[in-house]
């Protein structure tokens, strides 16, 4: 019989103690269960004993987590929490350096356990370890041993870190600033400064005036991840707490001291596998450096600034300077204001005016930076983006600036320029540290991209937007592969032409669908011959109601019209001249017949006799694509008879048609195209009842036969 659900079946232990198997009633309050496990051992005083888990941490068992116990957990007899804490705490005043580290070590073997945790703090034990850390009379482990069980501690959140005192700080401080100290202990000395910047404004302002950042360079510079990973961890604490104009003095400071590199060449391209917490503080790092770009992305342009306004006429005569000059020699204000407003045109404005463009925030002056640099350090690809583009018809032209203000929208957009740090992500880019001015450079790559990409797309004006969603979708894919420099995602993104997203949003599509799943493919190989056989049967069906066809007479007129169809037998092929306007002929009229067994090939293209060796012009090329002729035997020479198709669908139809007749497979684009919408369709409709279930990637392992087959049963044996 099943025992009832509130019953758990468990086994609990103790040191030189027989283990008891019990059957926890978790309705039955757990001073009783502690009360009944203690008399099976003959143990007074039950009220000085707790449940503990075997494994992991060792948690107290409480009436909020004892939930947590499921079938075959094993627990353990130890002493109460209120007891051991108090135990643990008059041995850190014990004068034995021994005792003191074995009692700092239980200590923190208990320490993550929040029902200890709230013992030690009620007790006073933050207040004791931390004038252990604050005399620093052991430098060694027992400072180590100290700092853990201080830091786990605080992690529970009952006490805040605004609570330290300044003197405790500035002593932790000095263990991080020291030369000569033990490798364990900077790490725990730097999680601690951290946590208390992160908690704390006012501490961790003390903690940066105490800090130099040189100090954390150096810590950093250290071949030791951990202790890298920490200094790393309390650096971005400062920079997040540090206002816009200190972060960005600080940053500066940084890459002056060539940190960029240092991180790029031995951080992120360490033999060293990188850590988790160290991805997270350089995305952090990353996004407070683009963060820097945000005042003058939310600042629209000024028309009335001076100095904006020469920013604009420095990008027009980047442009248009020789051209410029020539034509605006000697002209009146007013012409040359016309043409300069002409030449902001052709660059790629909107509006005759260039600021009511950049009026727009986001991007602001983000877009008016991005072009500029650009146009400075690549000035020959600049002058050939617009001068290529200028010089096409309108209709076809790519606008400079109006895709380079929606191009910044799109990078702040991917980069998340602006908007606040997760606490989790870890999805930092390493090209970002291996390249000085990264965002403006990203730029200069993608605005050639878009340009290459709306050629591709052959695109006008008016496919602005879906140009913009292609980019977005080559920039996105290529940066989520993690490019580690930009040369490598200049590579990437550049092998990731619009025809490529175009297979790649097929084929994600389809593995949306579940069409890619191996069942799936194995159903749709099997159901192939049977609709490979419909489509034949439609071919042929195609060629039985029969086809107009125009003549090519020497000079390349198509001036007659004949008529050719398949006998419902599928043995004759029979044709003859029609009149203009006429209705199509009945079988029995047509006068020439040519019989299917007959035909020895099917031509079509450059080798169908009536377009041979003609000219390359395009009529020429329009016909090549339509002609198919078949060869047949007509006396001892070698007869053809020639057709032009009146359309591409028709050319497929009935070169499908007539190589089904001849016995070759149907190899049309056509034929690919009817295929899979019938595999697509037949498919959908055999998987109707499966809706919503998933379908495995392997088929379920057959299982083992049986060690005997005493079980069949004989049918040879009849029943009384």
């Amino acid at each position: 019989m099943a025992p009832p659900r509130n019953v758990v079946k468990i086994a609990v232990q103790k040191p030189d103690a027989i283990p008891q198997l019990i059957r926890l009633d978790q309705a039955k309050p757990l001073a009783a269960v502690v009360k009944e496990v203690c008399d099976a051992w003959s143990l007074s005083h039950s009220e000085r004993y707790a449940l503990q888990f075997a494994d992991g941490h060792r948690r107290y068992i409480t009436e909020n987590n004892r939930t947590e116990i499921k079938n075959g957990s094993i627990l353990c007899l130890s002493t109460a929490p209120d007891l051991e804490a108090e135990r643990l705490l008059s041995g850190l005043q014990s004068g034995s350096r021994e005792r003191r580290r074995e009692t700092l070590q239980h200590l923190v073997l208990l320490a993550p356990d929040v029902t200890f945790a709230q013992e030690v703090i009620s007790r006073d034990g933050l207040q004791r370890l931390g004038t252990i850390i604050e005399d620093g009379d052991d430098l060694g482990e027992v400072l180590t041993l100290t700092l853990r069980a201080f830091l786990e501690l605080m992690e529970h959140g009952m006490v805040s870190w605004e609570t330290l005192s300044i003197p405790f700080i500035r002593k932790v401080v000095s263990y991080v600033n020291m030369n000569l100290m033990d490798a364990s202990v900077q790490p725990l000395a730097l999680r601690l400064l951290e946590s208390v910047t992160l908690s704390s404004p006012a501490l961790g302002q003390l903690v940066k005036s105490e800090v130099p950042l040189d100090r954390l360079l150096v810590h950093l510079q250290v071949m030791n991840q951990q202790l890298q990973t920490k200094a790393m961890a309390l650096l971005t604490a400062l920079l997040q707490g540090a206002s816009p104009t200190e972060r960005k003095h600080m940053l500066d400071y940084l890459w002056q001291r060539n940190l960029r590199q240092f991180i790029y060449k031995n951080i992120i391209h360490s033999a060293t596998p990188l850590g988790d917490e160290m991805a997270h503080h350089l995305y952090v790092l990353q996004a407070l450096t683009l963060g820097l770009l945000e005042p003058r992305m939310r600042m629209p342009l000024d028309p009335y600034s001076p100095e904006q306004r020469e920013q604009l006429q420095a990008l027009r005569q980047a442009a248009f300077e020789s051209e410029g000059e020539s034509l605006g020699a000697g002209l009146s204000a007013d012409r040359r204001r016309s043409l300069c407003a002409r030449e902001f045109r052709k660059l790629g404005f909107s509006n005759s005016n260039p600021a009511q463009d950049l009026e727009r925030v986001p991007p602001g002056l983000l877009a008016l930076d991005n072009m500029l640099y650009f146009s400075r350090h690549a000035p020959s690809a600049y002058s050939r983006f617009v001068l290529e583009n200028s010089s096409r018809e309108d209709k076809h032209e790519c606008p400079f600036a109006r895709s380079s203000i929606q191009l910044t929208v799109l990078l702040c957009e991917l980069l998340r320029v602006g908007e606040p740090c997760s606490e989790t992500a870890q999805d930092f880019s390493p090209m970002f540290f291996g390249q000085d001015q990264s965002f403006h450079e990203l730029f200069c790559v993608s605005i050639q991209l878009l340009n290459k990409t709306w050629k591709e797309m052959r695109a006008t004006q008016e496919d602005f937007d879906k140009v913009m969603q292609v980019v977005r979708e080559q920039l996105a894919r290529t940066l989520a592969l993690k490019p580690s420099s930009l040369e490598l995602f200049r590579t990437k993104v550049n092998a990731l032409p619009y025809g490529e997203v175009l297979r790649l949003r097929q084929t994600e599509r389809l593995h949306q669908e579940g069409t890619l799943a191996p069942p799936i493919l194995e159903l749709r190989e099997k159901l192939k011959p049977e609709l490979m056989g419909l489509i034949r049967q439609q071919r042929l069906l195609r060629l039985c109601e029969g086809t107009l066809f125009r003549k090519i007479s020497s000079r390349r007129r198509q001036d007659k019209l004949w008529f050719c169809c398949l006998s419902p037998n599928h043995k004759v092929l029979q044709y003859g001249d029609v009149e203009e306007g006429a209705s199509p002929p009945t079988l029995e009229s047509l006068p020439e017949q040519l019989p299917v067994a007959d035909i020895k090939a099917l031509l079509t293209g450059k080798d169908c006799p009536h377009v041979r060796e003609k000219g390359s012009g395009k009529q020429n090329k329009d016909l090549y694509e339509l002609a198919f002729s078949v060869s047949y035997d007509h006396g001892e020479e070698e007869a053809y008879l020639n057709f032009i198709a009146p359309s591409k669908r028709e050319f497929h139809l009935w070169t499908d048609g007539l190589s089904a007749l001849l016995g070759s497979p149907m190899g049309s684009e056509q034929t690919r195209l009817d295929l899979e919408q019938l595999l697509t369709m037949e498919t959908k409709l055999r998987l109707l009842e499966l809706e919503n279930v998933p379908i495995p990637e392997q088929p379920p392992p057959i299982p083992p036969p049986p060690t005997n087959f005493n079980f069949c049963y004989d049918c040879s044996i009849t029943e009384p």
